[in-house]
């Protein structure tokens, strides 16, 4: 039986999963040499526990149960961190801070869970990281979830939120908008929404393996889909159907990949060269280098979706670095220990 482990532990660690064709220039792979193991195992329980489960005729209700205790018994919150709940124009939010939190520092966060899901702990936990290693405080939008509120709901009342927090004073140039999965969807498509009423835009947006096209049209969705230990093709339909009508699949609110990325601020992709959602990121960058827009693209070998959001993989601290550096030079902070600001 060790044996068998370790034979399947050699072939899932030397299976390349990165793109076939040359990438850009603003592209790169990451190869990351820790955490083996786990990654191993935690592929094996992914799929176990998410991907035999998240189907086209998935029962959201339980799957929501299921995953909550999940979050809970799973997840340690960072002792330091304060999680307090603000009404943003209607729309419920949190601002998450530490003791060494800069107010004038903002990373406006949206959560990502197929627009159907929630896990408070998991993305406290990794976004209070963001806020200790940036030295800053985040503000995390708790949209409405489908399918009991679809399309465009969820984009609505971050919009919202987005309009409040300029009305507290707070500079855009001074805000780094975020998100992972639908929430980098819902990143993408609010940077759209303030293009077209005219707005400032942030410094800079960072998203991790964001869904940006509903029409599915990603080669990876194809290539990709056994190697990918969450979702499969059947899933992201029923996803889609769970969310919004077919009608609305090419609207820039929904699938931001089609919309014009010019006049975006610098953006920031991170995802996994393993993943179904792999192209959608690539697909993005190129809109947005095609536009003039300065874009960073990392394909990080070998890890799950949102692989930044487990902390027992050594590959989220590393991936959180490469982060920091981008906002670091985009956004125009003073970094930690830089004895300025």
């Amino acid at each position: 039986m060790l044996c068998l482990i370790i034979i399947a532990h050699y072939i899932y660690q030397n299976t390349m999963t990165v793109p076939s064709e040359p990438l850009p220039a603003y592209a790169k792979i990451v190869r990351h040499s820790g955490s083996r193991l786990r990654l191993w195992w935690l592929d094996k329980v992914l799929r176990m526990v998410i991907k035999r489960k998240f189907r086209y005729d998935a029962d959201i209700p339980f799957l929501r149960a299921r995953q909550a205790a999940l979050d809970l018994k799973t997840t340690r919150s960072d002792p330091q961190m304060r999680a307090q709940a603000i009404d943003c124009n209607g729309t419920a939010a949190e601002w998450i801070t530490l003791p060494e939190s800069r107010a004038e520092k903002v990373i406006f966060y949206i959560h990502g869970g197929a627009w159907m899901f929630k896990f408070p702990r998991l993305h406290h936990a990794m976004v209070a990281k963001w806020c200790r290693r940036l030295d800053a405080r985040a503000l995390m939008v708790d949209y409405r979830l489908a399918p009991e509120h679809p399309f465009p709901s969820a984009l609505d009342d971050v919009w919202s939120a987005w309009q409040w927090l300029l009305t507290e004073g707070i500079s855009p140039r001074s805000v780094i908008v975020a998100g992972d999965s639908a929430g980098g969807n819902l990143t993408l498509a609010l940077l759209h929404r303030i293009k077209a009423a005219g707005g400032v835009m942030p410094a800079c947006a960072v998203m991790l393996s964001p869904f940006v096209d509903f029409t599915l049209s990603s080669p990876s969705m194809v290539t990709n889909e056994k190697r990918d230990p969450m979702f499969s093709v059947a899933a992201m339909v029923g996803l889609r159907r769970h969310y919004l009508a077919p009608e609305n699949m090419l609207s820039a609110d929904a699938s931001p990949l089609f919309a014009d990325f010019g006049g975006l601020p610098p953006l920031f992709f991170q995802t996994s060269a393993s993943e179904m959602l792999r192209d959608d990121s690539l697909r993005a960058a190129a809109a947005a280098h095609a536009a003039g827009v300065p874009v960073e693209v990392e394909l990080w070998d070998k890890v799950p979706h949102v692989f930044q959001a487990f902390p027992e993989l050594s590959h989220s601290a590393a991936a959180l670095e490469t982060i920091a550096d981008f906002v670091e030079r985009h956004a125009n902070w003073t970094m930690p220990g830089s004895g300025t600001g």
